[in-house]
């Protein structure tokens, strides 16, 4: 008797064993007890549009079929359902309600390298109209000041695009810095680089301004210029250097041929903005989208705006430091930095195939 009594208790204690262990397998799914087998989900359907305790900025996915998804890449579901990270909220990209597309970081294929008061702010806002075109939000300066982090580090600061879409960066002071040519080219040597240059003299005004606004204890503009009183320009002051465009040229024509270099004259792209766009828009090889519906020209700016843009759906103008009034310099200092400028101009021409009719 005493025996036929363990056996049943026996037989209860492993029965209430068994049902502990298939109720903790329900509850934990991630475990995987029998021999090590990986378990997989099949996600018929996520319909999700915009869950209640989600910001309204972050856009979700309608109607995304996965199919076996590994318990191990639960994360990875997560970031499908949610993307809080990868998608922002612009119009553009009402395309991603179609199925299955997904949108990557990738490294820019173009570049807008300078020059610095030549127009590059300008240009980029009126390429964000385009809706093939993708740009950082500021400029990241890998090529000059953060190299040493890697691609990685720069491709993560790229905005997400689909196939098709064009990834772009702006950062003017790679067209004078020494290494950027190399660099570029050792990331991708068939990158496209736009360069959007102004009369040296009047982009040395401009530079010199910028400067002065922010500090207002520097000296004039015609002392600045030359050395020691002398009638020796200062090449060494950034304003002025950066002028002399054919030294830098040459540096970038070293890695890459002139056919993958655009040259954007910021005196017409503040007169007609559409024609130096469309030589862009060819440039890149994406389709004609911006033309003379999306500007106006605002005349107390003397700069044309926007009538639209990716993230503003009413007209508005660039900031106010664009537009900014210059100070009046001796008209006798503009000549002497026109004569030094000539003979680089003309260089400059040589190297481009285009007269800017620069004095």
């Amino acid at each position: 008797m005493e025996l036929r009594r363990n056996l049943w208790i026996k037989k209860i204690i492993l029965i209430l064993c068994f049902l502990i262990v298939l109720l903790w397998i329900i509850i934990n799914d991630n475990s995987c007890i029998l021999g090590g087998i990986k378990k997989k989900i099949t996600i018929e359907r996520i319909n999700v549009k915009t869950f209640d305790n989600f910001p309204s900025n972050y856009r979700l996915f309608d109607d995304i079929k996965v199919d076996e998804i590994s318990l191990d890449n639960r994360t990875n579901v997560l970031n499908i359902i949610t993307f809080k990270k990868q998608i922002d909220s612009s119009s553009k990209y009402k395309i991603f309600h179609q199925q299955n597309l997904m949108p990557s970081k990738k490294l820019p294929s173009v570049l807008i390298i300078g020059v610095k008061k030549g127009g590059t702010r300008a240009l980029l806002e009126f390429l964000r109209i385009h809706p093939d075109i993708r740009a950082a939000g500021s400029e990241v300066h890998f090529f000059d000041r953060h190299y040493n982090k890697g691609l990685y580090w720069y491709r993560h600061r790229m905005p997400p695009t689909l196939d098709g879409q064009i990834t772009m960066e702006k950062t003017p002071s790679y067209f004078i810095t020494q290494d950027a040519p190399k660099r570029v080219y050792h990331m991708n040597s068939k990158t496209k680089l736009i360069i959007v240059v102004r009369d040296p003299v009047t982009r040395s005004i401009s530079d010199y301004t910028q400067v002065k606004s922010k500090r207002p204890n520097l000296p004039k503009f015609e002392i600045r210029a030359f050395i020691n009183g002398t009638n020796i320009v200062d090449t060494n002051w950034a304003p002025l250097k950066i002028g002399i465009y054919s030294k830098y040229l040459d540096n970038w024509l070293k890695y890459f041929p002139l056919s993958q270099l655009l040259i954007v004259s910021g005196e017409r792209l503040i007169a007609d903005p559409v024609i130096e766009i469309t030589r862009v828009q060819d440039f890149i090889g994406i389709k004609r989208v911006i033309s003379e519906k999306h500007f106006y020209f605002n005349t107390t700016k003397g700069f044309p705006c926007l009538m639209k843009s990716e993230h503003r759906a009413i007209p508005h103008c660039l900031g106010k430091t664009k537009g900014r009034s210059h100070p009046h310099i001796d008209p006798d200092v503009i000549e002497r930095l026109r004569n030094f400028y000539r003979p680089f101009n003309h260089r400059f021409y040589q190297l481009t195939g285009i007269n800017f009719g620069w004095a």
